[in-house]
C-alpha cells in the first residue's frame, strides 16, 4: 500500500519523504475528516520526530497540489480529506461525526449548475457543500 501512495505523491510532484508518505497513508486509511492535531496525535508515538507544523505543512501542500481537500465545517477547525471525488459532506449534530455523502452524478450536475450562475469573468476555484443533522446510528441510538 505504501507504493501506491508513494505514486500518488510522485505523480502530484512532491518528494514522497517518509513522514509525507505517513501522513498522506493515514489520512486515507482514515476517512474521518480529521484536523491537524488528531493525524499528528495518531502518528507522532509511531514517528516522534514528527512535528504539529510538519503535518500542518504537509496537509497545506496535499491541499496546494489537490491530492488533499481542506474541509471547514465547524467554526474552529479546519478538517482534511483525501476523498477528491465531487461530493458533500455530512455533520452529525449529535456524535460531532463528519460523513461523506456521495450521490453519484447529481453532485457533479449541481456543481456544474452552480458554475453556470457565477458572474461573467468570475471562476470558480472550489465549491464545498455541507450538511448538517442526525446520522443514522445517532437515529437508531435515540
Amino acid at each position: 500500500m505504501n507504493r501506491q501512495y508513494q505514486s500518488i505523491l510522485a505523480e502530484a510532484g512532491i518528494r514522497p519523504s517518509i513522514q509525507r508518505i505517513a501522513v498522506y497513508s493515514w489520512l486515507c486509511e482514515h476517512p474521518i475528516h480529521p484536523d491537524v492535531e488528531t493525524v499528528y496525535d495518531a502518528l507522532n508515538p509511531i514517528y516522534p520526530t514528527l512535528s504539529k507544523t510538519t503535518v500542518y505543512n504537509t496537509l497545506k501542500l496535499f491541499e496546494e497540489k489537490k491530492i488533499v481537500q481542506s474541509i471547514k465545517i465547524e467554526d474552529d477547525k479546519l478538517r482534511f480529506d483525501a476523498e477528491m471525488k465531487d461530493h458533500l459532506h455530512f455533520k452529525c449534530i449529535k456524535c460531532n461525526g463528519i460523513f461523506d455523502v456521495f450521490a453519484g452524478t447529481e453532485v457533479s450536475q449541481l456543481f456544474n449548475n452552480i458554475s453556470t450562475m457565477v458572474p461573467k469573468g468570475f471562476s470558480i476555484s472550489k465549491i464545498q457543500t455541507n450538511l448538517w443533522g442526525i446520522c443514522q446510528n445517532c437515529a437508531d441510538n435515540a
